[in-house]
């Protein structure tokens, strides 16, 4: 692949054509266009019928939204990751229910309001004194 091939794709690519048609135009095998942007093509495609007015609730950086899509809030995992990390103190807690294991005695905590058992080793005890 040629130099001035490189800077086609890319320029294809920025302009949001698929790999398909890049291979087309270029006359090279469309694995080889796959291949190629995905180690040197740093941005998305841009999607002509996206709307770009949301921002990465992370880092600000402007979000491509698809219309009929779940509405994105963060530009990646790592930014999602993050954000979530740095706003723990902000999130809804469920329930917190008390309760004394029949089998130990040991008071735990869950969140399952059904649980009877502090551990599986209690639960198997009772499992095999119910039986015999």
């Amino acid at each position: 692949m040629t130099t001035a091939q490189k800077e086609q794709i890319l320029s294809l690519r920025g302009n949001g054509e698929s790999y398909g048609v890049i291979a087309d135009t270029l006359h090279l095998p469309k694995y080889t266009v796959k291949s190629f942007c995905r180690r040197n093509c740093n941005t998305q495609p841009l999607k002509t019928e996206g709307k770009q007015d949301t921002f990465c609730d992370h880092c600000g950086q402007p979000l491509m939204q698809t219309p009929g899509a779940k509405q994105k809030r963060f530009c990646s995992n790592q930014c999602r990751m993050q954000w979530w990390y740095k706003h723990s103190d902000e999130m809804q807690r469920s329930i917190v229910y008390h309760f004394t294991c029949p089998i130990c005695g040991k008071e735990f905590i869950s969140n399952n309001p059904k649980r009877v058992y502090c551990s599986r080793a209690c639960f198997g005890i009772a499992r095999t004194t119910a039986r015999g």
